[in-house]
């Protein structure tokens, strides 16, 4: 005598279920951060083509005052920056692995038989990175802005104070660590364990790097995207992200920093055509 079994519906497959949970996981973290950036950089590029003015006429302005008076103004920019922060927390929560080192799974930390100086030779690195990317970088705005694709690009407008250069290299800061741990050090492991090849992993990476730089005009996206090639590269070959922080830090600090300085010694290279 055979006893009657209720009838069950087949259980999805457990690897089927990893790969859908995810790609939820890649498209909130990205929501949360820079694939938002994306969306609205591209809707901006829109809107700016869309103007009567050229793309070359018109300003693209990054660090801003957020209010009148100076003391709320410092309020509100310490504000962006830690809660700016919040998705690099994310991630570090999500890739958090429970032996030492902690972020191996980010490519940061003391590495395995790193020895004492890992961070000496990481830095380095890292400097040797901004050199190869800021250099050149330079020359291909100027060639974009001549030819017409790309917005004069204002890196500061804060309002001079005490504290205006300690914010722009905390914003440098949380720029750095958003973007390379983010947008390679994370989305290359979340890629990776969904199956994409080491080739499309960097192409994406870099695509959406140069993506949420679209507000600057059709160079700032081909410069980042090329940016991002090569720091893709890089962290493919030596799976490290700190050399990779430090670089994009130091590009941003000289250009948050040092923008008021080479206004003054090149006033042509940053002033906006009338339109």
């Amino acid at each position: 005598m055979t006893t009657p079994t209720a009838t069950t519906h087949p259980r999805p497959d457990l690897r089927t279920r990893i790969r859908s949970r995810l790609r939820w996981e890649i498209g909130i973290v990205l929501a949360l951060s820079f694939g938002a950036s994306g969306v609205y950089a591209i809707v901006n590029i829109v809107e700016r083509l869309t103007r009567e003015a050229a793309l070359s006429a018109q300003t693209a302005t990054i660090n801003r005052p957020l209010a009148e008076r100076p003391t709320f103004d410092l309020i509100y920019q310490l504000l962006g920056f830690a809660f700016g922060l919040a998705p690099v927390a994310l991630v570090i929560f999500l890739l958090w692995s429970d032996r030492r080192p902690h972020l191996r799974r980010l490519g940061f930390g003391r590495p395995v038989n790193g020895g004492r100086l890992w961070w000496f030779r990481e830095t380095g690195g890292g400097f040797l990175l901004a050199a190869a990317v800021g250099i050149p970088g330079i020359v291909f705005y100027v060639f974009a802005k001549t030819i017409g694709i790309n917005t004069t690009v204002v890196p500061a407008a804060l309002d001079a104070a005490w504290w205006t250069a300690p914010i722009l290299i905390l914003q440098a800061l949380r720029a750095a660590l958003g973007e390379e741990l983010i947008v390679v050090a994370y989305l290359f492991d979340r890629l990776k364990r969904l199956g994409f090849g080491t080739l499309s992993i960097i192409l994406s990476s870099a695509l959406l790097r140069g993506s949420y730089h679209l507000y600057q005009g059709f160079g700032g996206f081909i410069g980042n995207v090329a940016m991002g090639l090569l720091f893709g590269w890089a962290y493919h070959r030596f799976g490290r992200v700190l050399p990779l922080v430090v670089a994009h830090w130091i590009l941003d600090i000289v250009s948050f920093v040092g923008y008021p300085l080479a206004v003054a010694l090149l006033p042509a290279l940053f002033a906006a055509p009338a339109a």
